[in-house]
């Protein structure tokens, strides 16, 4: 399948800077099964949901990614966590003039010394120095680094968006991106649902910078895909038997948790054919585009994503890449908002692209 078949064109003014006010005002495309499409908002995703179904959220919680300094040489260097090894050390990206060598040291803001050890492609594994002013990259990090928004939002930072770029239900530090379908739900959207006996599951998947990597290949089938660490948990794997026992959907706020649940049904094909799990941990390279099936997920709320993007692709995927694209024209033509910030659909799986 060409790349070309998941570009559309999208008016800069589009893409969202900041998330709306209140959370719930933010509009909802809603993409049935079968029918037309609908334009709703957050405040009514209460609707689309069934007393039986269940929610499975990604409980991954961002960390302020970004930090910014110097070689001990002179120059200057921004550092983006990737992903944590221990406490003293991480992967990361390392943006300078010139790629630090092994041996290299970065004097970073907040007094944190960091040394190169290794690379591993285009990632650089780094060291906290014994001479740092704190005692780990996390401590650091919360303290002085900067929450890692995308390129595409053209402004610095703030703070603000330690909570704007945070889920309400974030508890496990790892994620270097925002699952950003779960930005929309609030406190009181949840508390609605709890009263109705909607159950609620978590999954976790750390979210990392190569979520926005771009696609290469002319054919999307040679794209390889970035890894994640991901978990779904023994109580999920439960919930989720017991929501088929009842007959319930599993709903899965954002394309990470779609991710995080299919690749635990891959790893065990068995129950997969029966619409259901077994507990995983570890890493995920699942890429989900059309023609992959889904075996577990029936119905998604999800973001607008970039042209081209692998997101888009799972989207596509779940629903059909005409239904979305079609989709996703109509959004731009009726000014909804894009991106990590932006507005949201809610789609049921396509019945042809179920796997079970």
């Amino acid at each position: 399948m060409k790349l070309d078949a998941f570009d559309y064109d999208l008016p800069r003014e589009r893409i969202a800077h900041r998330p709306a006010e209140p959370r719930e005002s933010a509009r909802m495309l809603v993409l049935p099964a079968d029918g037309a499409m609908r334009h709703e908002r957050i405040a009514d995703l209460p609707g689309e949901i069934g007393d039986d179904d269940l929610l499975i959220l990604n409980d991954t919680r961002v960390i302020p990614a970004r930090a910014f300094g110097h070689k001990a040489s002179g120059g200057k260097v921004e550092f983006l966590l990737e992903r944590l090894l221990h406490n003293d050390r991480a992967l990361c990206h390392i943006r300078s003039s010139r790629s630090p060598r092994v041996g290299t040291r970065l004097v970073m803001e907040g007094g944190a010394i960091l040394e190169v050890v290794d690379r591993q492609g285009a990632l650089f594994e780094v060291a906290l120095c014994e001479e740092s002013d704190h005692e780990s990259l996390l401590v650091w990090l919360e303290a002085h680094g900067h929450m890692p928004l995308p390129t595409y939002i053209e402004r610095p930072d703030d703070d603000r968006d330690r909570q704007d770029y945070q889920t309400v239900f974030a508890r496990r530090e790892g994620a270097v991106a925002a699952p950003t379908a779960g930005l929309h739900l609030t406190e009181a959207l949840l508390e609605t649902l709890a009263a109705r006996g909607v159950r609620i599951a978590y999954v976790t998947l750390h979210v990392g910078a190569g979520t926005f990597q771009p696609v290469r290949s002319e054919t999307i089938e040679a794209h390889e895909m970035h890894s994640e660490w991901t978990e779904v948990p023994e109580e999920t794997v439960e919930a989720i038997a017991a929501a088929r026992r009842r007959g319930g959907r599993v709903v899965a706020i954002g394309t990470t948790a779609v991710r995080a649940i299919e690749t635990a049904a891959r790893a065990h094909p068995d129950r997969a054919a029966r619409g259901e799990v077994g507990p995983y941990q570890g890493d995920t390279r699942l890429f989900l585009y059309p023609g992959q099936p889904v075996h577990v997920v029936d119905a998604m709320l999800t973001n607008f994503h970039l042209p081209r993007s692998t997101l888009l692709m799972l989207v596509s995927a779940f629903a059909g890449r005409e239904r979305v694209m079609a989709a996703y024209r109509e959004a731009v033509e009726r000014g909804y908002r894009f991106y990590s910030f932006g507005d949201a659909m809610f789609i049921e799986a396509a019945a042809s692209n179920r796997g079970r």
